[in-house]
């Protein structure tokens, strides 16, 4: 029977486990947290702007319906919290699924027996060589195939707008959180009363600084500072009632309220240089050390978006887009410098693959260092991978699943609307370009994105 290892007990992951035993396969799940879905307990607090009809993987569905489990209402959105007491645990515990998955086990690294990164014939034979650490000590677990859903949470950008840590970061870490902080729950004593910058433009920029201003309503003196890298606020509102994910398009609107009264304070342009010490608090300079602009704050939450950690893959055989860190046949649909519809169309185990056979990138971790995933995504992405490791090319290939449209796009990176597709319209529901325009290239024989 062939085994394939997968790394990370998130939604991803559990779906992968779920369309691998529904095809036949033995799957053994690697988790490094003490329980399924650690990232995802990290955000409970979270309200998902998608609802459950899109959060709930159908294998996973499947496996999980003859123990009784009561689907919840699809129309209803959950919190992060409740994704994991109603569909991830029950998946991991009631269900033969719980036979497969190890937690509290870090995978340390990946190579094939018996052959180094260097070494080519007959490499495509040999098993992957997959260790890991636990409260035992190190492991060695040998399988056919690796499904790689790690994510990224665990490894977020840093706050210098050039990839690096700004200057006096890491020093700093005491006043300084990534992500996504549950400002008004777990983290309330640290952030109330208090001036917090946010730097960021995205969707967990976003509803932290709405947090805030709710915190600052409850608690006078809190104070909500956005710092945006970029010249324009406008772009981080979304694509408001075109936005086909309605809560996506209700918190782009709710923000965009919320900074035109004046309740968050909105520093544009202000590329992050260094963190020092200002009596007590933080000083955040955009420019040089001694010139340029600054602000002083209690705390920096930093929402710059993650990057996948490859460290633990580098003896094997990868293809990835030396910008974005993606598959490189996915790396055009979703690179940000060309655009960002969040409507890619789906896309499996061809555009997925590598130089080293039954390996893939999946989930978050599969786009690299874009910005545009979406937990369905991942789902289709794993149906398609399973099916590829049993053999079955046809259902490989296959289209199973269609997006919805963000409301905005941004093709060469200019906005645009996107009311009837990204990039001037939708792809046909057959073809596995992200849109019009990529299908028309493609068609002509050219390479990469046609949006651009």
């Amino acid at each position: 029977m062939t085994t394939v290892a997968i790394i990370g007990a998130g939604p991803v992951g559990l779906a992968a486990a779920a369309h691998v035993l529904e095809r036949g396969m033995s799957p053994i799940v690697l988790e490094a947290g003490p329980e399924v879905g650690h990232a995802v307990r990290q955000w409970q607090h979270v309200q998902l702007f998608s609802p459950w009809a899109y959060n709930v993987d159908k294998a996973a569905a499947r496996t999980l319906a003859p123990t009784g489990w009561n689907s919840p209402d699809p129309q209803s959105y959950p919190t992060g919290g409740e994704l994991l007491d109603r569909y991830l645990a029950p998946l991991a515990t009631r269900t033969p699924l719980r036979e497969a998955i190890r937690t509290s086990s870090r995978v340390t690294a990946i190579s094939r027996v018996g052959f180094d990164k260097a070494k080519t014939r007959g490499r495509a034979q040999a098993p992957f060589e997959i260790r890991y650490q636990n409260g035992k000590g190190p492991e060695v677990l040998r399988a056919d195939a690796v499904i790689d859903t790690s994510g990224t949470w665990f490894s977020p950008n840093p706050a210098g707008r050039n990839g690096l840590p700004a200057i006096g970061e890491p020093e700093r870490g005491d006043r300084i959180a990534y992500g996504m902080p549950d400002v008004r729950g777990a983290g309330r004593s640290r952030y109330a009363g208090k001036t917090v910058a946010v730097l960021g433009a995205g969707h967990s920029a976003v509803g932290t600084l709405i947090d805030l201003v709710h915190l600052a309503d409850e608690v006078p003196g809190t104070q909500a500072l956005w710092l945006l890298r970029g010249a324009d606020p406008a772009k981080a509102f979304g694509g408001g009632r075109n936005d086909k994910l309605a809560a996506r398009g209700e918190l782009g609107s709710a923000f965009a309220a919320l900074v035109a009264a004046g309740r968050i304070k909105v520093e544009t342009e202000f590329g992050v240089t260094h963190l020092s010490d200002s009596e007590g608090r933080l000083k955040i300079a955009a420019g040089s050390c001694c010139g340029g602009r600054s602000v002083v704050a209690d705390e920096l939450i930093v929402s710059t978006g993650f990057r996948p950690d490859l460290s633990f893959l580098s003896e094997l055989r990868l293809r990835l887009d030396p910008a974005i860190e993606a598959p490189v046949a996915l790396a055009p649909l979703i690179d940000p410098n060309e655009h960002s519809c969040g409507t890619v169309r789906p896309h499996g185990a061809r555009e997925l693959s590598h130089d080293e056979p039954g390996f893939y990138l999946a989930g978050m971790k599969s786009y690299g260092r874009a910005p545009t995933f979406l937990m369905m995504t991942g789902y289709e992405q794993v149906r398609s991978i399973a099916a590829e490791l049993a053999g079955d090319k046809e259902a490989a290939t296959r289209v199973e699943l269609v997006l919805p449209e963000t409301g905005v796009c941004t093709r060469g990176g200019v906005e645009t609307a996107s009311a009837t597709g990204c990039c001037g319209g939708p792809a046909k529901e057959e073809s596995s370009a992200c849109c019009a325009a990529d299908e028309s290239a493609k068609k002509a024989g050219a390479a990469g994105c046609g949006c651009s």
